[in-house]
């Protein structure tokens, strides 16, 4: 090749050498789905699994044990309409009934999707949480729980007797629910499942705010019953 030729090649070269060069820097393109329904579905399952966050048998434990938690409170605020409870009290009650009703749904979904045991639902097993039997494990009742015999105490009042021991023995309970969300963020590891973090967040916050409601509301009352 003469010199004349080889300059005449070198623009080309220059050419060819940046458009590699462009093209070694674009991003590259994932390969495209087959179309294949099982192969598309297997993908999506990749995927979910990938977005899946670890979760530990700490926040198994919690979310199993706040369900039985909240029983109890339903079936506490469940006495409200039957016990001549006040019109604030009510309402109050009403609250309870319908925020854990719906959390009680979220755990037992959760625990489910995980292929965790799921606890029995408490429309059908409010026996154990109404007589305090729930246990946390290890022989003793979860945070806040009431005995049996303060439940059954509490279900014989009446009226405003009954608001005084409703709105102290709920701010018990629902300080229980806030040391069980303390102890799940205490747990190494635990809550980076984003079901989990989001909802004992949610469970804290609501129900701090709850007890200084039920703190205002219960100073308001004459003095009567005592704490349990």
């Amino acid at each position: 090749m003469t010199r004349s030729r080889a300059r005449a090649f070198l623009p080309a070269i220059a050419c060819i050498l940046t458009a590699c060069g462009s093209v070694s820097r674009e991003p590259e393109q994932p390969a495209p789905a087959t179309g294949d329904p099982a192969d598309l579905a297997a993908i999506a399952r990749a995927r979910a699994d990938s977005a899946r966050h670890p979760y530990t048998q700490a926040d198994v434990h919690f979310m199993s044990a706040m369900i039985g938690h909240h029983a109890q409170a339903l079936v506490m605020a469940g006495w409200a309409p039957t016990h001549g409870a006040s019109p604030a009290v009510r309402t109050l009650a009403e609250r309870i009934l319908n925020g854990q009703q719906d959390e009680i749904a979220t755990m037992r979904l959760w625990l489910g999707d995980r292929g965790r045991p799921v606890p029995a639902s408490p429309d059908s097993g409010m026996t154990a949480p109404a007589h305090g039997d729930q246990h946390a494990g290890h022989g003793q009742l979860m945070p806040g729980m009431l005995t049996g015999a303060q439940l059954r105490q509490l279900d014989a009042a009446k009226g405003p007797e009954f608001d005084r021991m409703f709105l102290a023995s709920m701010i018990k309970h629902h300080r229980g629910a806030v040391t069980m969300v303390e102890n799940l963020f205490g747990s190494y590891g635990a809550a980076q499942d984003e079901t989990v973090f989001k909802f004992a967040n949610d469970v804290s916050a609501d129900q701090s705010t709850e007890i200084a409601r039920m703190e205002t509301m219960l100073a308001a009352l004459s003095p009567g019953t005592p704490s349990p």
